[in-house]
């Protein structure tokens, strides 16, 4: 059980690293891929890929937890 939660550790922390340098700081996923900010709210796939970033974190942490309370 300890390394089934050590490898979902693992692979939820990728996808937080990989959530998080997606965003760009002050600008839209437009920017990235050439096309100027509209707006600066958040919308569609840049709306999703940052509220999954907070889902992600909470995973990590209660994963941690439940690594800690295991070990």
């Amino acid at each position: 059980m300890a390394n089934f939660l050590l490898i979902l550790q693992m692979v939820i922390s990728v996808l937080m690293i990989l959530a998080i340098l997606v965003q760009t700081k002050g600008t839209g996923f437009g920017r990235v891929w050439g096309s100027g900010p509209k707006s600066f709210t958040r919308r569609g796939l840049e709306n999703v890929v940052f509220k999954a970033t907070f889902v992600l974190v909470g995973l990590l942490m209660v994963v941690s937890i439940l690594q800690l309370l295991i070990s």
